[in-house]
């Protein structure tokens, strides 16, 4: 799918294809999402670029991410999305950064590319230049972050209180299930914790290579330039916070499963306590074989159904007993 944004007094203005054929340097943003080949080759066309293919988007190296082509710059980052499923994920975004127009391809949805159009669309200043458009773009993928990075901290907080301070008032029949479910939940956090660093480090070379000085000594707007000099601060600092908030889940995990572990020891000391109190009656039986004279039950016609009927309680009942504790 293709969209063009067109500037206007009003701020940016969402078009069609049809008219950034008619005028393309009244074009400043160029959103290709999951577009085919037609739409990568007007783009191309057009804008005189040559659109990075899928593959190409999900290199790693940071040469084949951040460089320069002509007269355009090609940008690489892997966004933060899908966070508030359970699969948060990364995708490769490219940003193609002319003196005209922005253009960005991606393949997934991330939360900033639905909501920013919007506040492009009311903010005037937003849709001056391309630059300006990528700038206030990435100024709105940070805040997304660290949104998701808030909402993080606030369940690994309710985590926290639910695993230690709730301990003492759980009964141990139920703590092998609270255990196993706060597993669960330390496992989507660190991956989310895991996503938010990868995310915030892949943007955080993307602005350090955009402020960079420029070959033709060009320099950047002064409101452009401020901005990306905050951004790079916001980041180092959400990066900061990340590295913490995971090392707090890391500490969650270690002290769950020392408590589950802690649970096993009880379990396995009951068993060792029950093994010890029925040894005694256990050794006289095995001296003695049970071979007396006088056993009235040997003659009854219900000895033997009484003798298996005994034998499955037996088996039975303890079987019950643990499950309902909840050790198997």
């Amino acid at each position: 799918m293709l969209t063009v944004y067109m500037k206007t007094p009003q701020g940016l203005r969402k078009s069609d294809m049809d008219a950034l054929a008619g005028n393309s340097t009244c074009a400043v943003w160029v959103d290709l999402y999951q577009p085919n080949q037609e739409e990568e080759r007007q783009v191309e066309v057009l804008l005189g670029l040559d659109i990075p293919t899928r593959e190409e988007l999900q290199e790693i190296e940071l040469s084949s991410r951040l460089f320069v082509e002509g007269h355009a710059q090609f940008m690489t980052a892997s966004l933060m999305c899908k966070a508030d499923t359970d699969r948060p994920q990364t995708s490769p975004v490219t940003f193609v950064l002319t003196g005209n127009a922005l253009v960005t391809v991606r393949y997934d949805a991330p939360r900033p590319f639905v909501t920013f159009p919007a506040q492009a669309e009311r903010h005037q200043e937003i849709g001056n230049s391309s630059l300006d458009v990528l700038s206030a773009l990435l100024d709105a993928i940070v805040d997304r972050t660290a949104d998701v990075l808030e909402r993080l901290e606030r369940e690994v907080d309710a985590l926290s209180t639910e695993i230690f301070a709730s301990r003492a008032a759980t009964k141990a029949d139920r703590a092998g299930a609270i255990y196993k479910e706060a597993l669960q939940k330390i496992g989507r956090n660190q991956m989310v914790a895991l996503k938010i660093g990868e995310s915030l480090v892949s943007i955080g070379r993307l602005v350090a290579f955009l402020s960079r000085p420029r070959e033709d000594n060009g320099k950047l707007p002064k409101g452009t330039s401020q901005r990306l000099k905050t951004l790079q601060r916001d980041i180092s600092s959400l990066t900061d916070h990340t590295g913490h908030l995971a090392n707090t889940i890391t500490f969650m995990l270690d002290a769950v499963l020392g408590l589950m572990q802690s649970e096993e020891n009880t379990v396995i000391k009951i068993f060792s306590i029950m093994a010890v109190v029925f040894l005694p009656p256990t050794l006289v039986g095995t001296i003695y074989g049970m071979n007396f004279k006088h056993m009235p039950e040997l003659d009854a016609n219900w000895g033997y159904p009484l003798a298996l009927l005994v034998m499955v309680l037996s088996a039975l009942l303890p079987v019950l007993y643990f499950r309902r504790k909840g050790w198997f």
